[in-house]
């Protein structure tokens, strides 16, 4: 990265605009971005810094900045995620504001965003739809669809309590953003923000922002429907619990209850008997086999999310960390297998008795299959989170109790959201 400047000033607010080939632009925005610091430092009391992260412009975008009084940092890496985490991570600022280059955006309404965070927010969200949007200023599918749906989604997952989280201006404090660690290279950037944030319990904050035409005489770099889909597959991704969870249990309870209720009509009408049929038997079983494996990778990613520091412990981490462990899976799983083979044991005597006749209930072969596959995923799911914990046979007790991790994590003095 290159610096405009060869030695720092004292810096609290760092106003972050992320740039590729947005000259024509870019004068209105830095002096949009000027007004703004003069009102902080008039009404907050706080110096700051235009910083331009440059993502590979061909149209003098740097030399244009520069000369206007910014800096500017070249970040190698393509994409608006990737240019605004190169930026952020240069800025000097405590308080770090990111905002489009396109004058798409006033950044006048990011001073009540630095306001909030200076009395202990973490992360503030501007939001259009309560700020304002001007005629032309969103096409209409991302107003009424794309944004409304991806922050419904959003919520429902992890409750962050916002209603524009796809807003392109915000504000962070640089310890939250350090403890954070985002990832996303592309658009996808803005909700992993609000989702990390959630998860970690940060005081997420939301003041009115206003949307306005944006300055380009060019299409603007995003594309709704790919960068739409990149948002909804990084919700899913981050969510464990709606995407592996959630199933594992309903089908884990639909599958138990066929195979109890299949287990009390053969006994109570005879062997062979199931007045619910042989074919949801089966499926049963399948259903019960999806369920297991579905809830093992939901532990995984959970799992994952904490050792990567991005996720806060979950209750049952604790509670089941005095038993679970690498061995007590393989235990588990042996038990299940063993279980399984033996009714397929007696499945074959009970056939050979019979002078190998057809069998009409296909219950017990069912039940001992599912047993045996549950016992071996069991196992090598043991081996799964031992891998994910690194290499630790006993993957849950190294891992901080849910009150430390929230002290751990002391970028978020109050795990209470204001909305």
């Amino acid at each position: 990265m290159s610096s405009a400047f060869a030695k720092a000033a004292p810096v609290d607010v760092t106003i972050v605009m992320p740039c590729l080939n947005e000259a024509e632009c870019l004068a209105a925005c830095i002096a949009n971005a000027q007004e703004a610091l003069v009102w902080m430092e008039e009404t907050l009391g706080f110096a700051g810094e235009i910083l331009i992260a440059d993502n590979g412009s061909t149209d003098g975008s740097q030399t244009l900045a520069q000369s206007l009084g910014a800096r500017v940092v070249d970040v190698r890496e393509r994409g608006y995620g990737a240019a605004l985490r190169g930026g952020a991570t240069a800025a000097r600022g405590r308080y770090i504001v990111m905002g489009d280059a396109d004058g798409s955006y006033d950044f006048r309404d990011s001073v009540a965003m630095v306001r909030e965070l200076s009395t202990g927010a973490d992360l503030c969200m501007g939001s259009r739809f309560k700020g304002g949007i001007a005629p032309g200023a969103m096409p209409w599918k991302n107003r009424y669809i794309g944004n409304p749906v991806l922050t419904g989604i959003l919520n429902l997952l992890f409750r962050t309590g916002v209603s524009d989280a796809h807003c392109g201006l915000r504000a962070i404090t640089r310890r939250c953003f350090e403890t954070l660690r985002l990832s996303g290279a592309g658009m996808e950037f803005a909700s992993e923000m609000v989702v990390k944030a959630a998860l970690l319990g940060v005081r997420i904050a939301e003041v009115p922002a206003t949307l306005s035409p944006d300055l380009r005489s060019r299409p603007p770099h995003l594309r709704p429907w790919r960068d739409g889909w990149r948002h909804l597959r990084y919700l899913m991704m981050l969510s464990p619990s709606g995407i592996f969870g959630i199933p594992a249990l309903l089908l884990g309870g639909a599958s138990l209850s066929l195979l109890l209720y299949a287990a009390w009509v053969s006994v109570s009408g005879g062997w062979g008997v199931s007045a619910i049929g042989n074919y949801w038997v089966i499926l049963a079983g399948a259903m019960l086999g999806m369920s297991h494996v579905a809830g093992l990778i939901a532990a995984a990613s959970h799992l994952y999310g904490v050792r990567e520091g991005y996720r806060r412990p979950s209750v049952w981490t604790s509670r089941m960390s005095r038993w679970v462990s690498l061995e007590s899976m393989l235990v588990s799983g042996a038990i299940f297998a063993i279980a399984g083979l033996a009714i397929l044991f007696g499945v074959v005597a009970y056939w050979s008795a019979a002078q190998y006749a057809s069998i009409v209930n296909v219950l017990p072969a069912v039940a001992g299959t599912s047993l045996i596959v549950v016992g071996m995923q069991n196992a090598l799911g043991g081996f799964l989170l031992a891998i994910l914990n690194g290499n630790e046979a006993e993957f849950l007790r190294n891992i901080p109790s849910r009150d430390a991790a929230s002290s751990a994590t002391e970028a978020t003095p109050d795990s209470r959201r204001a909305a």
